[in-house]
């Protein structure tokens, strides 16, 4: 048995947003989410650099390499931002968050700097009619999953930690390995979406979509029925297996 992908990407400026500081790329095997920080310089070039600078990673690796390749991939997108604000200093500041799914065979491999989401979706018993579960892969790089009891701290618990600006310290990606299996599926998505629409909703247009092109079309639509509030990204990525005798 081995295992396919199929993906669709879909960006939508939002409700509010005056342009769309999102960038995504969804290929053969490397699919990203970019989102340039509110507030900063330049967000929409930020998230649009770290994007063109992956791309030539989209190829096939062996798969004990996968965290060693997207790990230095995306330490290249974080020198691209530092090349370009070199040449144009009016650029300084730029940030974005990265979201990436790098796949190889039966493994994929997620990395994650700020707060756009990886999720994944997975028949947990298929006995008991495909029942399935929803997991954050990622974890929020904000200041609130860092301080003791960030609740209480004014404007602290929404505020990024971790993002990408061309600087070293501090700015290295998490990388998470996971095995992949016939039936999963995948979303990477800004916080356009994960801000905006809860959890369980997420869930089920996942469950209930036929297809990725469905599913990302529904989540979109989740994020506009929920007042749209900031550029919305998303990609679903479904693996798929076929006997090897059709290949």
């Amino acid at each position: 048995m081995s295992l396919t992908v199929e993906a669709a990407a879909r960006t939508h400026i939002g409700l509010v947003r005056r342009r769309n500081e999102d960038a995504v790329y969804s290929g053969r095997s490397l699919f990203a989410v970019a989102d340039g920080l509110g507030g900063h310089t330049a967000g929409d070039l930020a998230s649009s650099t770290v994007i063109e600078a992956l791309r030539p990673h989209d190829r096939q690796v062996d798969p004990a390499d996968l965290p060693s390749v997207l790990g230095r991939a995306v330490h290249e997108a974080s020198q691209a931002l530092r090349r370009r604000t070199e040449a144009e200093p009016e650029l300084a500041g730029m940030a974005t968050t990265l979201v990436a799914m790098l796949c190889s065979g039966t493994t994929a491999v997620v990395a994650n700097v700020g707060d756009s989401r990886a999720y994944l979706l997975r028949d947990i018993d298929s006995n008991l009619g495909g029942v399935s579960e929803i997991v954050q892969i990622t974890e929020d790089h904000t200041y609130g999953n860092l301080v003791a009891d960030a609740g209480r701290v004014p404007n602290l618990p929404g505020r990024i930690s971790r993002f990408l600006d061309g600087r070293a310290d501090g700015r290295s990606p998490d990388l998470t390995v996971r095995e992949l299996h016939s039936g999963d599926r995948f979303l990477l998505c800004s916080d356009g979406l994960s801000s905006a629409v809860p959890g369980e909703l997420i869930r089920d247009a996942l469950r209930s979509s036929k297809d990725p092109e469905e599913a990302a079309d529904r989540l979109i639509t989740l994020a506009i029925d929920h007042g749209g509030p900031d550029n919305i990204t998303v990609i679903v990525i479904d693996v798929a297996g076929i006997r090897d005798s059709d290949l």
